[in-house]
């Protein structure tokens, strides 16, 4: 398992648009498997679930990403999971961590920064 926090000065709905922009982008066996979306108030809050396909490993990994915002800042948590090969052991290739950067490296572009 891998994950992040991160937050920056960019609407809630502007970045979840980048982050699956980016996140679909990173790879042809990349999809969308679901999202939710929730406005509470002036908060909005987005969840989304990708899958990947890494061939190196001969497995999938997943990926959740949650937006939560209003339209000036918001905050990002992801997690990767699912990488592990093998039954007992679940050894991983780092595909978890992988697919998580993805995130980071979208979200650093915008502006944002780790959040505490």
């Amino acid at each position: 398992m891998a994950s992040i926090k991160m937050q920056g000065r960019l609407g809630a709905v502007e970045t979840a648009n980048r982050v699956m922009e980016g996140v679909l982008a990173s790879g042809v066996s990349c999809e969308l498997v679901d999202s939710v979306v929730r406005n509470l108030g002036g908060i909005s809050v987005y969840i989304m679930v990708f899958e990947k396909y890494y061939m190196r490993a001969s497995n999938r990994a997943s990926l959740t990403v949650v937006v939560t915002g209003d339209a000036y800042s918001s905050s990002v948590d992801a997690i990767g999971s699912g990488g592990g090969q093998g039954a007992v052991f679940k050894f991983s290739y780092g595909a978890e961590n992988s697919f998580v950067s993805t995130v980071e490296q979208v979200l650093t572009r915008l502006g944002f920064s780790i959040a505490l």
